[in-house]
């Protein structure tokens, strides 16, 4: 039984997040708008693909209306590659996985010790050469841990051995730091609203740091983890010394691990940490979208116990829920039981294994799966 306000709606909002590996965003809101207009032809529906701060950020600023700027930039290993941020008048969005993320390795290759984040320093220098007030920057999907030293560095700082050479790129490298000299940062950094937008909390080094947590993602053996933690330690030790105690309170500051400890980065640039589906909801246009409708569709690949973690659907939730709005959510796998997801403000979800039981064919298939899905939907709560 569906609740009377639900029943016979005409106005649904599609607000997912991508399914990892077989649909981005844009497409989820696609194939779940022609399900539901299957069985409800007339049906308003208004898509607002949304993300986390984490790769597809970008895209999802792109659906939102905002124009896609390309450059080329540094990828993580220091091959040029096309990345892309999002501007709207002077807010640009920013997504630090388009130059440094994971994608941009090639097939196999992880570089846990020697991937860069230089890249993102470029695109964030392209987006103030584009008259960016406001920079939102999305951190997730990282390819790195050097802590934001490479972003740094292509902003105008400088880190040097103790010969007075360059230090080599990567967290690895900063092992060799003797001296930071960060009196070269972009002069227009002071001027600009810049948000670290991020679903991670962690500090940047220790037990649930950056290296520690993340590491073994990227390719850290335990060896490199704890290379890659001493390193770090090494460079806050370091930034410490040359502007001062802050250094290390950012060090310790939530968010400062986003990312292979880009975040700290960020931090130290003036940055302020928040929750980045948080951010991307006030980036997007959520508030007067979700007026629109009586019935929210959320949803990302695997519903799971990082999902209740500051992920997307539970962030649509949250703020659905505080307006007294439905929430239903679509996923290619579930793991989380009916009354978790009560609790996230999440009524029902339907997973493409409901439909079809074959985890690949869900994979190689997710589309029209999903198309199947969202019939069950409309029947459930919009006849």
């Amino acid at each position: 039984m569906v609740d009377a306000a639900v029943h016979g709606t005409r106005g649904v909002l599609v607000a997912a997040d991508k399914f990892k590996g077989s649909l981005t965003a844009v497409q989820v809101a696609e194939r779940v708008t022609a399900g539901l207009r299957r069985v409800v032809p007339d049906l308003q529906v208004e898509a607002l693909p949304v993300a986390d701060g984490g790769d597809g950020t970008v895209d999802a600023a792109v659906a939102a209306g905002f124009e896609r700027r390309e450059i080329r930039v540094a990828g993580p290993l220091g091959d040029e590659v096309t990345a892309a941020f999002a501007l709207r008048g002077d807010t640009a969005v920013v997504e630090m996985a388009e130059a440094s993320g994971l994608q941009r390795l090639p097939a196999g290759v992880l570089a846990p010790l020697t991937a860069s984040t230089y890249g993102s320093g470029e695109l964030l220098r392209a987006a103030l050469d584009a008259g960016a007030r406001t920079i939102v920057f999305g951190v997730g999907g990282s390819a790195t841990t050097d802590g934001g030293a490479g972003m740094l560095s292509a902003l105008g700082a400088r880190f040097s051995t103790a010969a007075g050479e360059p230090i080599p790129p990567g967290g690895g490298g900063l092992a060799e730091l003797a001296h930071a000299d960060l009196s070269g940062l972009d002069p227009r950094l002071a001027s600009v609203e810049f948000v670290l937008a991020s679903d991670v909390d962690n500090p940047l080094t220790g037990p649930k740091g950056a290296p520690a947590v993340y590491g073994p993602q990227k390719g850290a053996s335990p060896q490199d983890v704890e290379t890659l933690d001493a390193a770090l330690a090494h460079y806050a030790k370091v930034l410490e010394e040359a502007i001062g105690a802050g250094a290390a309170e950012y060090a310790a500051s939530p968010g400062a691990g986003a990312a292979g400890g880009i975040g700290y980065g960020a931090l130290i640039l003036g940055a302020r940490f928040r929750a980045g589906i948080e951010v991307m909801l006030d980036v997007l246009g959520f508030a007067p979208a979700l007026a629109r409708a009586s019935l929210v569709i959320t949803g990302e690949g695997s519903l799971d116990e990082q999902t209740l973690h500051g992920k997307a659907p539970v962030g649509v939730a949250t703020a659905a829920r505080a307006a007294d709005k439905e929430v239903v959510a679509v996923c290619g796998r579930l793991a989380l039981a009916p009354e978790v997801l009560g609790r996230a403000g999440i009524r029902r979800a339907y997973a493409l294994t409901d439909v079809e039981p074959d985890v690949s064919k869900c994979i190689a298939d997710a589309g029209p799966i999903l198309e199947r899905v969202a019939e069950h939907i409309a029947r459930d709560f919009l006849l």
